[in-house]
């Protein structure tokens, strides 16, 4: 048993979904979304580093004190694995730890609207799955991969870092691919991914020119892309990708994503008003001839209209998705407020202490 074991216990029985420890303060958990101390006593710079060396192993050890940066996952045993991150800061050492399931949810268990399934019967294209960081996306995209691979034969190649789902054969071959212990960097393993009999790919983290690049070409020349990038709508997302290229290949890169786009799948994670922890609302894009339309012209503000308009298909916008919740109940008002993206919308509903927000 390693040393850092007894604070992943106390987050498991808490049911916390991350461990943050950082020399010269207390280690903390986040617990249905609010970070509290599990101790009153300040890690320790020899505490800090006997716990975060003994989990990396000499050789992560060594990149992460090269680099000061340094991810991967640990398996505490068959039912807890952790996605790691170790950081400088400050004051010194600090990690922060993510419990990931190691049982993949279905979509049905998520809760997410049934549409997100028609994703899986796709056979080529780019299907974007986002959100900011801790909102679930990984965990929404797991469960898509796990019924493509309950129902369908195909090649599915994972480029991730770290991995965190680990998929089993079922119907399908599933190659898990860890960046950068498999594979160099993300745009190295996609290039691979296109030479080895792949029918989906998906890449864990669309963060730089090149990634997205061959993310657009891979879906172009006939494989099924799931990707992910931290944004909070269908809108920005579209924005996101053609901004990421200099201004003289805009017009291209809208003609590519124009024709390979199939959808966005944007997520948030809103507290429950009852305290019992967090739900995921969802934004859904559905690629069309207008959406495709409305990404060659430039004009990516028309796209709420496009979502709102083919309710009908399944398409949701995220304000309707949030306010639906909160008519519910289920979501107070102020959380509503703080997630939406027209306030106006919510404000009329928060309570007089909020009426400054």
């Amino acid at each position: 048993m390693a040393y850092i074991d007894q604070f992943f216990e106390v987050l498991i029985q808490a049911k916390a979904s991350d461990l943050h420890i950082g020399e010269g303060q207390p280690p903390k958990i986040r617990q249905h979304g609010e970070i509290v101390p599990i101790r009153q006593e300040p890690i320790t710079t020899e505490e800090a580093v006997y716990m975060m060396s003994e989990i990396a192993g000499p050789k992560g050890w060594a990149t992460f004190e090269e680099r000061g940066d340094y991810d991967f996952a640990y398996e505490m045993n068959e039912e807890s694995r952790f996605r790691c991150n170790f950081l400088r800061q400050v004051h010194g050492y600090g990690c922060v730890f993510r419990l990931i399931p190691t049982k993949i949810a279905t979509l049905e268990q998520l809760k997410v609207p049934p549409v997100i399934k028609e994703f899986g019967h796709m056979r080529a294209g780019l299907v974007l799955v986002t959100g900011p960081t801790g909102s679930g996306k990984s965990t929404t995209l797991a469960a898509l991969i796990d019924y493509i691979n309950t129902n369908y034969a195909r090649h599915i190649i994972t480029v991730e870092e770290p991995i965190e789902f680990v998929h089993q054969n079922k119907k399908s071959v599933i190659t898990q691919r860890e960046v950068p212990v498999d594979a160099a960097s993300f745009p190295v393993g996609l290039k691979a991914a296109l030479r080895e009999d792949t029918d989906i790919v998906l890449v864990g983290e669309m963060r730089d020119l090149e990634t997205i690049s061959l993310a657009l070409t891979a879906a172009e020349t006939g494989l099924l892309v799931f990707g992910t990038l931290h944004t909070n709508n269908a809108r920005k997302t579209v924005d996101r990708m053609i901004d990421a290229f200099p201004a003289d290949q805009q017009a291209q890169v809208r003609t590519m994503l124009a024709a390979s786009l199939r959808g966005v799948i944007a997520q948030l994670l809103l507290k429950r008003a009852d305290g019992t922890g967090r739900l995921a609302v969802n934004e859904i894009l559905l690629g069309n001839s207008a959406v495709s339309a409305i990404i060659r012209e430039g004009a990516t503000q028309k796209l709420e209209d496009v979502i709102v308009a083919g309710k009908g298909q399944g398409m949701q916008f995220m304000d309707d998705a949030i306010w639906h919740v909160m008519q519910q109940g289920t979501v107070n008002p102020r959380e509503a407020y703080m997630k939406a993206i027209d306030k106006n919308r919510f404000r009329k509903f928060l309570p007089v202490e909020d009426a400054g927000l």
